[in-house]
């Protein structure tokens, strides 16, 4: 029984670490980099706090070294996802009765645990399961992760704390408890931090949870789930199935006791999950909460006043920082005529600088794409444009799956804004820059709001203030996340909530008291100190 106000600890980021030659912590990441390559690990699924083994084996390798195995997971199908759902049902009643501090505690153990004794391990697995370098993982997988558990517990007790005036002889409050059912988290491969907190988000509130996570992410996915049972997370609460897509939609969008999901990947997936779910509305105790992050066609929109060579860094970092398959990457630029010459020579000199190969050599600024059919794609791509007549590829443009999915860090000069370049989303090392003529700015804006279905993030580059502020007006729909003079990725939790809408998602922004508030259901109560004992009120009496 809870005897107290609590004061959770103050929720700070994540302090990122060098990783420098000689660092502590680069000699450590390097050790269990080591350690876990000359290892084959066995990956069973986790439900009701049970190791369950299909017997179905499935290879994991490292993007950047095909031939290399690290390990099996055990493939799952349909019954496991049934069996998933009755573990987070029998274990709803006890996690929704436990008091609120409690799972405050137990997420910021999990915090701790990750910055702590598990940093190494998960900063190392994600760098090879998903080919991330280790800046790019230490950034993700260690701090960002860290902060959506510290900030979480942080904005758990801001929504607590609302509560609803009273007026004499009148008690109002309000209750906010879990939905009624269990909730779906469905991860994608790129950030180890949004695996994380997909499905750590919703259990923070009270809920039971079922979690697929992507098939090219399950390496990365097994050390969260270790560290969420080491933290506490009791059995049957947040249960790890490594099933298909369709095999788990089928089961899971078709159960009574479906409460939502938290989604994060395609537009397509998504928009079929939330379809799905219309078909299937009225087998459903509640209304499902559809929670999704989706894709983008993030742009960087530059004036002549812009200064050049942050606009050179914020293209190559925007764009080329993770091969690109980040959904806030930057995939599109615009650049005006009178500066693009400046521009262009700067933008070659730092890409001469970003090295390319597997993320065990900390000097490799870029890594591989996630698997062979990304890679196939976005090739095609590339291909074309260096026969279109409407583009020309000015950097890069190597590509070679021998060894690894390498695509080399490739720009595309597009002179026609409709490109398909423009407007596709490619999800990876591909940046394509379309050159105005400065006097057509206003319609060149006109154009970068209308090209896309997606509104993620977004930059602008200038140092005229008047311009800043009408590009912001005209662009207020374009993006979730809005940057001026800097690169349209990198949001920190507790200070860029993130999310966007338009063909990008719901603009929930993970992180924030606004996504939590999704998990809840607020019940308001009212008790009269002085109930009334007349039926009449004063104005039905005669005069």
């Amino acid at each position: 029984m809870v005897k107290g106000f609590f004061n959770v600890p103050v929720a700070v980021n994540e302090p990122i670490l060098s990783y420098a030659p000689g660092s502590r912590e680069r000699i450590e990441l390097q050790a269990m980099i080591r350690e876990l390559r000359d290892q084959t690990c066995e990956m069973p699924m986790i439900i009701g706090g049970k190791e369950v083994k299909s017997g179905r084996l499935e290879r994991i390798f490292p993007p950047h070294e095909i031939n290399h195995t690290l390990g099996y997971y055990h493939q799952g199908d349909a019954s496991h996802v049934r069996m998933a759902i009755e573990a987070a049902m029998a274990a709803k009643k006890s996690w929704e009765a436990m008091s609120w501090h409690h799972r405050a505690s137990i997420f910021l153990k999990a915090a701790d645990l990750l910055a702590g004794p598990y940093r190494a391990k998960m900063n190392a697995a994600t760098m090879l399961g998903q080919s991330k370098n280790a800046y790019q993982a230490e950034i993700d997988s260690a701090c960002e992760l860290a902060d959506f558990f510290r900030f979480g517990v942080r904005e758990m007790t801001r929504i607590y704390s609302m509560q609803p005036e009273s007026s004499k002889g009148i008690w109002n409050y309000n209750e906010f408890r879990p939905l009624e059912g269990f909730v779906y988290a469905l991860t994608p491969f790129n950030f180890t931090s949004i695996a994380g907190n997909l499905p750590a988000a919703p259990a923070m509130m009270g809920n039971v949870v079922v979690w697929k996570p992507s098939k090219s992410a399950v390496y990365s996915a097994g050390v969260i789930m270790e560290i969420f049972r080491e933290a506490g997370v009791p059995d049957g609460v947040i249960n790890l199935v490594f099933v298909s897509g369709p095999a788990a939609a089928d089961v899971v969008l078709q159960h009574p006791d479906f409460a939502g999901i938290h989604f994060t990947g395609s537009t397509g997936v998504f928009q079929s999950v939330w379809k799905k779910i219309g078909e299937n509305i009225f087998k459903y105790k509640s209304y499902p909460r559809i929670v999704g992050e989706t894709g983008g066609k993030d742009f960087i929109f530059a004036d002549s006043s812009a200064d050049r060579q942050a606009l050179a860094i914020a293209m190559v970092r925007g764009a080329f920082e993770y091969q690109g398959q980040k959904c806030s990457a930057a995939s599109r630029a615009y650049i005006p005529s009178s500066i693009w010459p400046d521009v262009k020579e700067r933008l070659g000199n730092e890409l001469a600088k970003a090295k390319m190969g597997p993320p065990e050599d900390f000097t490799n600024f870029v890594n591989a794409v996630i698997d062979e059919s990304s890679f196939d794609k976005l090739s095609g791509f590339i291909e074309n444009a260096k026969t279109d007549q409407d583009a020309e590829v000015i950097f890069g443009g190597h590509c070679d799956k021998t060894v690894g999915y390498f695509i080399e860090p490739t720009v595309i000069q597009a002179f026609d804004p409709g490109y398909i370049t423009m407007e596709e989303e490619l999800f990876g090392p591909v940046l394509t820059v379309y050159v105005y003529e400065d006097e057509k700015i206003w319609e060149t804006l006109s154009i970068l709001d209308k090209t896309s279905i997606y509104a993620l993030t977004g930059a602008i580059f200038s140092q005229n203030r008047y311009n800043i502020e009408k590009y912001s007006v005209l662009l207020e729909n374009a993006a979730g996340n809005f940057y001026i003079n800097d690169k349209p990725t990198g949001a920190v939790v507790g200070q860029q909530p993130f999310g966007g809408a338009r063909g990008s998602g719901t603009n929930d922004k993970a992180g924030s008291l606004f996504n939590l508030m999704r998990w809840v259901n607020i019940r308001t109560i009212k008790e009269n100190f002085n109930p009334p004992h007349q039926l009449l009120y004063p104005n039905f009496k005669e005069d």
